[in-house]
């Protein structure tokens, strides 16, 4: 898995990057046919000047199989942003998985409401 994280507004710290790469392992463990994810880190002071909270924003982009999955999470304490985006992906991927799954057992064509009528058994139309 490819794991690239990236700071904007924000340097990005050891111990930040060691919290991102710890919580996207749970992700990983659940599914592990994950390609790349990509993390933003990023502060919005906009609210900052007038007294305002500052405004922590953890975004992810986790790419699989024919599929791109984004999750964002805003909080006013950057590790709580970073725990509540991988909770949030690691919903998304669960429920692709589950989709998956799904996918894989139901088989195409009927189901076994019907069944397959002879054309012998057919009567003419007159």
């Amino acid at each position: 898995m490819n794991v690239s994280i990236s700071g904007h507004h924000i340097s990005v710290t050891e111990a930040m990057d060691k919290a991102v790469r710890e919580k996207l392992e749970k992700v990983e463990r659940h599914f592990d046919q994950i390609q790349s994810i990509k993390v933003i880190l990023s502060l919005d002071n906009s609210g900052a000047s007038d007294g305002g909270m500052k405004s922590h924003k953890a975004e992810a982009i986790m790419r699989v199989a024919g599929q791109e999955m984004f999750v964002q999470a805003c909080e006013d304490d950057m590790y709580k942003a970073i725990n509540d985006m991988a909770d949030k992906l690691d919903r998304q991927v669960r429920k692709y998985k589950t989709r998956q799954e799904r996918k894989k057992t139901q088989g195409t064509g009927r189901d076994g409401r019907y069944q397959d009528v002879t054309p012998a058994e057919i009567a003419p139309a007159v």
